[in-house]
């Protein structure tokens, strides 16, 4: 996973600002619950799981099914919430063949530099007709992040992103079909002054990937706005269903 290796400063950031709470994990659950038919002993493969938010709310959502955190990152396995996670990648997952009946992949598609060899290794993992659930931003797709608003050089970056039809074409090589593709809304933040915040530029990649004078005056146009205006902060990522 290789467009940033995140080092002890991103994992830092990604804890404080980048774990859902309330209702951005609400709909979540609720996206994840009609694709997963979760079940006590089965075993579900968190893979590039962070700094763990997400193994941790598979685990207290679905009542016995076992979470499997794989994360490349050593940074990030310092800091997870989640025990036990194992060193991994997505062309080099360390389960034998055939043990995982779903796989989940958030905010990690854009990192992984082979999609053909990831999608060969999942198909080595999962048993036959598990699902692989992807959440993502894909290419073209980023009309609902609300940080391509004050930061609109994050728009470019994030069209250098697998496309859906990039990760379909790929996965399709190893014999997975897509049967969904679903937007999600979630609450990020409760208010805009909350965003700013909370705003730490380490844990978004394509605020890393935009220059500094970009990111100050993306920085002032945010501040300015939460100055004015209330409400929740709600993003819409797009969740992509193969088997």
């Amino acid at each position: 996973m290789a467009r940033i290796a995140y080092d002890e400063g991103d994992a830092a950031a990604f804890e404080t600002n980048r774990h859902l709470s309330g209702e951005g994990l609400g709909a979540w659950r609720e996206a994840v619950g009609r694709h997963l038919d979760p079940h006590p002993g089965q075993r579900l493969l968190d893979l590039g799981s962070g700094t763990g938010s997400w193994a941790r709310a598979f685990t207290a959502w679905f009542h016995g099914v076992e979470v499997l955190a794989v994360e490349p990152s050593a940074a990030m396995r310092a800091r997870s919430v989640y025990l036990p996670v194992i060193a991994g990648h997505a062309a080099r997952v360390p389960v034998v063949d055939g043990v995982v009946d779903a796989v989940w992949m958030s905010t990690v598609i854009h990192h992984v530099p082979d999609l053909v060899a990831a999608a060969h290794e999942l198909r080595r993992v999962v048993r036959p007709g598990a699902p692989v659930l992807i959440r993502s931003v894909f290419a073209g797709r980023h009309d609902g992040i609300g940080l391509v608003r004050f930061f609109p050089e994050t728009a470019a970056v994030l069209d250098t992103y697998p496309s859906v039809g990039d990760v379909e074409a790929a996965f399709a090589a190893a014999g997975f079909g897509t049967v969904a593709l679903e937007r999600v809304a979630q609450t990020t933040a409760a208010s805009l002054p909350e965003a700013v915040a909370m705003l730490r530029r380490d844990a978004h990649t394509p605020l890393k990937l935009i220059s500094d004078e970009a990111y100050d005056a993306g920085l002032a146009r945010m501040r300015e706005a939460a100055a004015t205006e209330p409400g929740p902060v709600v993003d819409t990522l797009d969740l992509l269903v193969l088997r």
